[in-house]
């Protein structure tokens, strides 16, 4: 439940910026006419509804959360059990744990027989009972062990660590050439290279299979130099370097690819971006390429919108944008908006209006079109017409629920009907935002207006919100072998298993990006697992949508895009510091991602992105030895962050919208906001945030702490998905 910490003793700022926003929640009010709710349609699709779907019952794996110590007893008494797949998984996982502790011939105990018993890791069981056997010297044992997974288990992935293990000559030509895509094969093939870096063939097989790996640009660079070289291997380098963000090098490398339309569209696009000037024309004249010998290709609209781009008088682009607009519907948005920004420079305000109306007319469920509502919306109210404000920004909500702007163009409707004095209209759009973008920052405003027990601005700092940690959640792809390592901890193994299977990198399904994803939050990778989950909300076809759809109605998506790494440690200092331990959480996830070495452009470190100097200055501050202090370790990290935190919070009464804002953009631009922007409502003093970067700080780090709120904490958990499943009625309906 949210628990409040006890009165926190940290006093007011001094000085004339003392304020207090309101908590915003709304009053009772009598009966609304019914102008406004009559306006406000019902979007088309369903509430989300988090189902616990992708979670399987089981004594053994939520008890791969817990140190070894800790999970050890109740392992060995499901160890003991009656004949069961869990009984099988105790047993490896106990017998895992104590090899960790070279307590070899307990775990030979347990895992003897047992590949009969649980025949799903069989090649697993015998390589561990390998790794005990050489723990007790009997290397030839383990030898034996080894050889027989290879003649037992001759295709399974478990077999090429059996060849790397080996080590002979002969095993390792036979693992590279049977698991090109496993990475043990990877690092015998890198052995090989710094012995003889002439080898073009094992270069293309890391090229190929191992291109998102660290290094692999320099083994690229090796590999261009080579002779001999076909078009398909360029188009593997070309590939891999675009993969790398070398654009420059990847356009060279496609020169020499086969000419199809996206390495011809990636040529022009890499030498566009290159930043060299020489490059611009020969970007212009590969587009033109692209145009003349692809004409029905997708990349042809992109093609010609980059020429647009490049055009060099605005009126020499509405040629390529009136192509755009005649041939490709999907990209027809975009040139249309562009059209009409540029018109009114060309003195042609009636064309211009005749391109927002088309835009409008015929593709009213694009991005472009929600931009052009929501600036008209906001211009009305600016102007305190907030009718016609809602006019313009309600069919947001219906014609474009995946926009960004839509949650807050909902959010922006009950705000604008609160000024009307339309309480029951207000009450409905809050409660629509919560129910159908219940991931945003803005069902966060929503929930807290509406008097939910979720923290406001004022008091979010001092909240201490129960938590209940995830378990981890069955892999949407990979064989039953994957997951069952995967389920069980057992990461390792887990990632060579995946990375061997997972051979449809550049274009993998809903499903498999969602287990890449998984898989790189296991590693501890969190900045890449992240983004790499959350992208799937971009995928476009209608296919791919339909499945991310099902996927996001499920809880395990959420909670793997909102991970808990370093729990314990953002406990214990959110508490010495009297902290919301999700407000910590989720300035950690904006800050840094949970990554522990991340560095800056200005050299702040890891976690919550603490400058040195800043860190020095707040030991100082509380009497700590710098010198001892290391922003790499996580504990360290998080213990001087969260003092910082502190600090900013004691510097605004404890306001944590202010606290946050200062941790990013610093306290003398916050003191200047003080002066100019509307203190009565928070939530237009963070529209009114000068700074961009400022703005979507403070509305991510506050939708985080929303997130984590909702998808860790019962009480609230509970609370929406009521809104959810009690989809909002309009008045009289």
């Amino acid at each position: 439940m949210l628990k409040q910490l006890k009165k926190n003793q940290v006093p007011l700022i001094i000085g004339a910026a003392v304020f207090a926003f309101s908590a915003g929640a709304m009053v009772a009010a009598p009966e609304i006419g019914k102008t406004f709710g009559q306006w406000l349609k019902l979007a088309k699709n369903q509430p989300e509804q988090l189902s616990q779907a992708g979670k399987v019952k089981s004594a053994v794996f939520p008890l791969v959360a817990q140190s070894p110590v800790e999970r050890a007893a109740k392992l060995e008494a499901i160890a003991k059990g009656f004949a069961s797949a869990d009984r099988n998984r105790a047993r490896y996982l106990l017998a895992s744990d104590l090899i960790e502790t070279r307590d070899a011939q307990q775990a030979l105990d347990l895992l003897t027989g047992l590949e009969k018993d649980y025949p799903v890791l069989a090649p697993y069981i015998l390589l561990k009972q390998a790794q005990a056997q050489d723990i007790l010297g009997q290397q030839g044992k383990a030898s034996d062990l080894r050889r027989k997974v290879l003649k037992v288990y001759p295709k399974e992935v478990g077999a090429a660590k059996a060849l790397y293990l080996i080590g002979q000559p002969e095993t390792q030509d036979t693992a590279i050439a049977q698991f090109p895509s496993h990475p043990l094969s990877w690092e015998i093939i890198r052995k090989r290279l710094q012995e003889n870096p002439k080898q073009s063939q094992l270069q293309l097989i890391l090229a190929k299979y191992a291109y998102n790996q660290p290094g692999i640009v320099g083994i690229l660079d090796q590999l261009v130099r080579q002779p001999n070289l076909k078009s398909a291997d360029w188009e593997v380098i070309g590939t891999a370097y675009w993969e790398n963000t070398q654009f420059r090098k990847a356009a060279i490398a496609y020169t020499k690819a086969p000419k199809t339309p996206q390495n011809l569209y990636r040529i022009a696009r890499g030498l566009q971006v290159s930043g060299q000037s020489q490059d611009r024309e020969k970007a212009i004249a590969v587009y033109k390429q692209l145009v003349e010998q692809f004409p029905e290709a997708r990349e042809k609209g992109t093609a010609l919108l980059r020429l647009a781009d490049t055009a060099k008088t605005r009126k020499d682009a509405l040629p390529y944008l009136n192509q755009v607009i005649a041939q490709f519907p999907e990209q027809a948005p975009t040139a249309l908006a562009t059209k009409a920004k540029i018109l009114p420079g060309l003195n042609d305000q009636k064309s211009a209006q005749q391109a927002w109306d088309l835009l409008l007319s015929k593709y009213g469920n694009s991005d472009e079109a929600a931009e052009y509502r929501w600036k008209i919306a906001q211009d009305k109210a600016k102007a305190n017409d907030y009718v016609t404000a809602w006019e313009w920004a309600q069919p947001i909500t219906t014609n474009n629920p995946n926009s960004i702007l839509a949650p807050r163009a909902g959010f922006w409707v009950g705000k604008w009907a609160i000024k009307l004095g339309k309480q029951q209209e207000a009450k409905t759009a809050f409660e629509y935002v919560i129910s159908q973008f219940p991931q945003s920052y803005y069902a966060w405003r929503s929930a807290n207006i509406l008097g939910l027990n979720v923290g406001n601005f004022n008091n979010v700092r001092q909240l201490n919100p129960e938590v209940v940690p995830h378990q981890r959640p069955v892999p949407t792809a990979g064989s039953d072998t994957f997951k069952e390592l995967y389920l069980l901890g057992q990461d390792r193994d887990a990632w060579l298993q995946w990375e061997t299977e997972f051979l449809n990198k550049k274009q993998p399904t809903v499903a498999e990006q969602f287990t890449e994803g998984l898989m790189r939050l296991a590693r501890g990778e969190n900045l890449s697992g992240i983004d790499i989950i959350s992208k799937l909300e971009d995928r476009d076809t209608p296919e791919e949508q339909t499945q991310y759809q099902a996927l996001s109605k499920q809880i395990i998506y959420w909670q793997a895009r909102y991970p808990f790494p370093y729990l314990k440690e953002i406990e214990k200092w959110s508490a010495e510091r009297q902290l919301n331990p999700l407000l910590v959480t989720a300035l950690i996830r904006q800050e840094s991602r949970f990554e522990p070495a991340i560095k800056s452009v200005v050299g702040a470190t890891g976690l919550m992105q603490v400058l040195p100097s800043t860190g020095k200055w707040i030991a100082s501050k509380n009497n700590l030895d710098s010198k001892t202090i290391d922003l790499t370790i996580p504990n360290d990290n998080i213990m001087l962050g969260t003092l910082y935190l502190d600090y900013t919070h004691q510097q605004y009464g404890n306001n944590s919208l202010l606290a946050i804002a200062s941790y990013n953009a610093g306290p003398g631009n916050v003191s200047k906001w003080l002066q100019t922007l509307p203190k009565e409502d928070p939530d237009e003093f963070v529209e009114e945030i000068p700074f961009d970067e400022t703005r979507n700080y403070v509305r991510q780090v506050f939708g985080n702490y929303w997130n984590y709120l909702r998808l860790y904490n019962p009480e609230i958990s509970s609370v929406v998905a009521k809104y959810s499943t009690a989809h909002p009625k309009l008045p009289n309906q």
